[in-house]
């Protein structure tokens, strides 16, 4: 049991003496897949900015300790932050936390939204760390309410500190190293710049940069949601950067600009998954309203992402359920897979697609008992345990088994 509360955690570790790194754990970080990662992946321009001396090519591997303190779990290690600087390996890790007897490396915290804040020294430099292992879906939310929705996957982390200066610093070299779909601001059309676009502009902008109408869905998938994602970036930096570069007059003032950027994030994150799959259908062949509904309606108001064949079909008591599918989408899956559960009831197995990063297999023993079956874009198959794996469905296999159903 945590001695302190989530919220009380927070304002102890928002001051301009810390930077925050927050990213959903993936199964190679908490090692759910029985790989040897040994702990969570950090890029490595956080981790230089961070400790300096570790950036020495000469030296194989370099590495430093420092303290960490879990406090969602009281929990305190001495662990290694590393550069695997090898010829077959090339990136930043931290670990040494203890196995799966750890929070941090527990197969049951794959999913877990966590913040790692970095402790600052009077060179802006990393001395120790705290983190926060999420619990629960309400400890997520609270962290979110403060930076924003947090994509999972290895490009989908968030920075978040109030030392404006490292936070600027490091999100440009983390966007000069790796940004394909980044605009420049002389790129993004003036409307934008004075309106911000609305989350289906974003997403219609991805298309162009992403046609890739003959590709494999999964990957298609995938390419096109991180694209949309980065020229949702660039539209934020391009028109927030100047307002708070300018400052504000007023402390309401500086509240309101927060709430909007959250409120975008929010907007965008809510909204985007669902609109990649539905674009996808249609490219298959998939008429909306005849072979899917998006968003229909079934019992007590409840609203399933994608109902197949249709929601008429579905309100039809004569229409045999054996050939009605439903699809759930979500980004992640640990403890939100449950609301899916009374969303259609007259499909007994539920698919829900997710582009979690891995789960463990109690998560998905959990979903299997009840009658859930996991949808996963072909990229993310190896995150997931080897015996769990071939219980899978790729994107692709299930728009073929609906094909055939209908």
């Amino acid at each position: 049991m945590s001695l302190i509360s989530i919220s009380d955690w927070i304002d102890d570790v928002s001051g301009p003496d810390y930077l925050w790194f927050i990213k959903y754990l993936s199964a190679n970080d908490t090692r759910a897949n029985n790989t040897h990662q040994a702990g969570p992946y950090i890029p490595k321009q956080i981790v230089f900015r961070l400790f300096p001396d570790l950036n020495d090519s000469n030296k194989k591997n370099p590495d430093r300790f420092i303290d960490a303190y879990i406090d969602s779990h009281s929990d305190a290690k001495t662990v290694r932050v590393v550069w695997y600087n090898t010829r077959s390996r090339n990136e930043c890790r931290i670990t040494r936390w203890g196995g799966a007897a750890s929070a941090l490396l527990d197969p049951e915290s794959t999913g877990a939204l966590t913040v790692f804040a970095f402790r600052l020294d009077d060179n802006a430099h990393g001395n120790d760390l705290r983190l926060w292992v999420s619990r629960h879906p309400t400890e997520e939310d609270i962290i979110e309410e403060r930076v924003g929705p947090v994509e999972p996957g290895r490009n989908g982390w968030r920075l978040w500190s109030r030392n404006a200066q490292i936070q600027q610093e490091l999100l440009g070299q983390l966007k000069a190293a790796k940004r394909s779909c980044h605009l420049p601001v002389d790129d993004i059309p003036s409307e934008w710049l004075d309106v911000f676009p609305s989350p289906t502009a974003i997403f219609e902008k991805s298309l162009d940069w992403r046609p890739m109408a003959n590709s494999n869905v999964d990957v298609r998938l995938m390419q096109r949601r991180q694209c949309e994602f980065q020229i949702f970036q660039s539209i934020e930096e391009a028109v927030t950067l100047p307002v708070i570069q300018r400052g504000f007059s007023s402390l309401n003032d500086f509240i309101d600009q927060a709430q909007t950027l959250l409120q975008r994030r929010k907007a965008r994150a809510g909204r985007s998954l669902e609109l990649h799959i539905r674009q996808i259908l249609v490219e298959e062949g998939f008429k909306e309203g005849r072979d899917f509904s998006w968003q229909p309606e079934t019992e007590r108001g409840k609203n399933p992402d994608f109902l197949f064949p249709s929601e008429s079909e579905y309100k039809n008591p004569d229409f045999p359920s054996s050939k009605l599918n439903m699809l759930a989408v979500k980004t992640t899956a640990r403890d939100r897979w449950l609301q899916i559960l009374n969303e259609a009831d007259r499909i007994g197995v539920k698919h829900l697609l997710t582009v979690q990063q891995g789960i463990s297999l109690k998560q998905f023993n959990e979903m299997s008992e009840n009658g859930v079956q996991l949808v996963i874009p072909e990229p993310l198959i190896n995150d997931f345990p080897k015996s769990i794996r071939p219980s899978l469905k790729t994107l692709e296999s299930f728009i073929g088994d609906i094909r055939l159903n209908l």
